[in-house]
């Protein structure tokens, strides 16, 4: 029997027959036949392309391998990403970054049904993956990301990882400080010399739980830096369309006020629950509803104060391209309520951690502050 034989044989009980029990099948002819190895990795490579032409970014397909499968598929999904990548076209600089936050390691060998259990169950949810809408990237050599960028992520990326609520604060507010500077720089370079470039669009994952909060907060973030974010709930992301020195602007300040926003959550909770207070889940999607709301008033009322005379015509030019591109990539939205809010300690607690989180604060675009003598 053929290796392609065999492989055909499992696909058609694993991948394509209805009933689940037809996994084992498919995955005892592949344990059965280690000769079959290299044509089942170069199927999987195949599937990995067909998801590219169908809209999907190595992250977007990390994401949903996280949501519905595990650990072992995330390390064989890397792997498999990782072998197709040496046959693809250059991507773009956010494709690439994507890659490199695939996870380094190879998945631990296991007898061999159960590693082809996992292969399969794998290729059955890539070969389900829907069409999405393709984000096209600038071309490769377009943006370096500078090295005020690569700060302000380690600064996020420390914050999100430590445990202590104080110094998540301090190092989301430095990491703010540093996200203005780098947006005034970016917005003057445009008043002077308007890029040529066209809007262009990624997509920032929004997980459960209280995942509806958090979009309203992307939301938020992305309509206070020129952008607009469209909510898919049920893939679990946002996609956020605008000028790429806005996008980077909004992946950052929204990764630093979704960290604010959390540890002051689990600091409030624990005083509510210290009061004799157990409703857990409904004081949290009230206290996220709250934030988001309070924050995006906060960023909106910011926003009509940054910007100058000057300004205006080349942020009505680019807010019209986005607009633009926005209604081509997504010519059906529909709107949705904000659900389950209903704690009213959680909304206070919530509405008080949004005064109290940084957001950025800088001089009105087209006008920097003297320096000191």
């Amino acid at each position: 029997m053929s290796t392609s034989s065999t492989v055909d044989r499992a696909f058609r009980a694993a991948l394509y027959a209805p009933s689940g029990d037809a996994l084992d099948t498919g995955a005892s002819l592949l344990a059965a036949d280690s000769a079959a190895d290299a044509e089942l990795l170069r199927r999987g490579r195949e599937f990995v392309a067909t998801a590219w032409q169908r809209g999907w970014q190595p992250a977007d397909v990390a994401r949903i391998v996280g949501r519905e499968l595990g650990e072992v598929h995330a390390w064989l999904l890397a792997a498999l990403v990782r072998a197709q990548a040496a046959d693809d076209r250059p991507r773009g600089p956010r494709w690439t970054a994507q890659l490199d936050a695939l996870p380094p390691a190879e998945p631990p060998r296991t007898d061999r049904f159960s590693h082809a259990t996992a292969v399969l169950e794998l290729y059955r949810l890539l070969l389900r993956l829907p069409a999405l809408e393709p984000l096209d990237e600038p071309a490769p050599a377009s943006r370096t990301e500078s090295r005020m960028l690569t700060r302000i992520r380690a600064l996020l990326a420390k914050a999100e990882a430590t445990g202590y609520p104080e110094e998540a604060e301090a190092l989301s507010a430095k990491a703010q400080e540093l996200m203005a500077r780098h947006s005034v720089d970016e917005a003057l370079l445009a008043a002077r010399a308007p890029a040529p470039d066209a809007p262009g669009a990624c997509r920032i994952g929004v997980e459960p739980p209280y995942e509806q909060a958090k979009a309203v907060l992307l939301d938020a973030v992305a309509t206070a830096n020129h952008c607009r974010a469209v909510w898919n709930e049920a893939l679990g992301f946002s996609t956020v369309v605008g000028f790429e020195a806005d996008l980077e602007a909004v992946e950052l300040l929204y990764a630093s006020l979704l960290v604010q926003a959390t540890t002051a959550m689990t600091r409030a909770e624990a005083a509510q629950r210290a009061g004799g207070r157990k409703r857990t889940k409904t004081f949290r999607q009230s206290f996220l509803a709250a934030y988001a709301h309070r924050v995006g008033a906060r960023l909106a009322a910011a926003a009509e104060t940054q910007v100058t005379a000057d300004l205006l015509p080349v942020l009505a030019t680019r807010d019209v391209a986005v607009t633009d591109r926005v209604d081509r990539l997504f010519p059906e939205t529909t709107t949705t309520r904000l659900r389950g809010v209903s704690d009213t300690a959680g909304w206070t607690e919530g509405a008080r951690a949004a005064d109290r989180a940084r957001v950025t604060s800088r001089p009105p675009l087209g006008r920097r502050a003297a320096p000191p003598a």
